[in-house]
């Protein structure tokens, strides 16, 4: 069962297409991947950065909505708006995490995941903890129909059993088709309504109480099934 639009800030443009912002997220999913593949320890987050934007223009992706972002260690817990501290180096056990948003043909695609590398079981759990949270979130939404605020409010709760503080910063955002912000430039977690499926960005952002490190997590919030 698909959501019901609810006012006017979850409609679409002229151009919406379930297919297209479907195909949108499997060639965002993949592209993250890829790019996390080439990341090794010795790299600058600079050097990594623009190694991402040179993957993703491989891949046949010319176009982003928002810049490519690739953070590592210390430069974790920043919001995406923070400038990372520059000539941060991967190192041998670390942290690390992509942010992309592809704008392929006519539709947005977003997406974030953590990785890391070595054996740190910190950064591991926090890697893992973040992709969990986004899902475990996802299920409670799809069973209670509970608002953007309330999910929020969730997983603020949610995050701090698991040992971690969620960064405010990142709430959550419409995805349409090209541009998104012409409809709707409010947060998920101001939305007072059920947010409907294939139309808005989860974001999960973790930070350690008190060490420099954090994860980040985010996809469209869809239903079982459409993936």
């Amino acid at each position: 069962m698909r959501f019901p639009y609810l006012t006017d800030a979850e409609r679409v443009g002229p151009n919406f297409s379930i297919d297209g912002m479907l195909s949108t997220r499997r060639i965002t999913r993949q592209a993250i991947v890829e790019i996390a593949a080439q990341i090794t320890p010795g790299m600058t987050e600079e050097e990594a950065t623009v190694m991402a934007y040179a993957s993703l223009i491989n891949a046949g992706i010319a176009k982003t909505w928002h810049p490519t972002r690739v953070r590592f260690g210390t430069n974790t817990t920043k919001a995406m708006k923070e400038e990372s501290d520059p000539g941060v180096i991967l190192q041998p056990d670390d942290i690390f995490f992509i942010d992309i948003a592809p704008r392929i043909d006519l539709w947005e695609g977003d997406g974030g995941a953590t990785f890391t590398v070595g054996n740190n079981p910190d950064f591991i759990r926090c890697a893992g903890d973040a992709r969990e949270l986004f899902h475990d979130l996802r299920h409670i939404w799809l069973r209670d129909r509970c608002s953007g605020r309330d999910l929020y409010a969730k997983a603020d709760d949610l995050a701090r059993k698991m040992g971690w503080r969620l960064n405010p910063a990142l709430p959550g955002h419409r995805l349409s088709d090209f541009p998104h912000a012409s409809i709707h430039t409010g947060a998920l977690a101001e939305w007072d309504a059920p947010p409907s499926s294939l139309r808005w960005i989860l974001e999960i952002h973790l930070r350690h109480p008190s060490k420099p490190f954090g994860a980040f997590f985010e996809d469209l919030l869809m239903e079982d099934g459409e993936a």
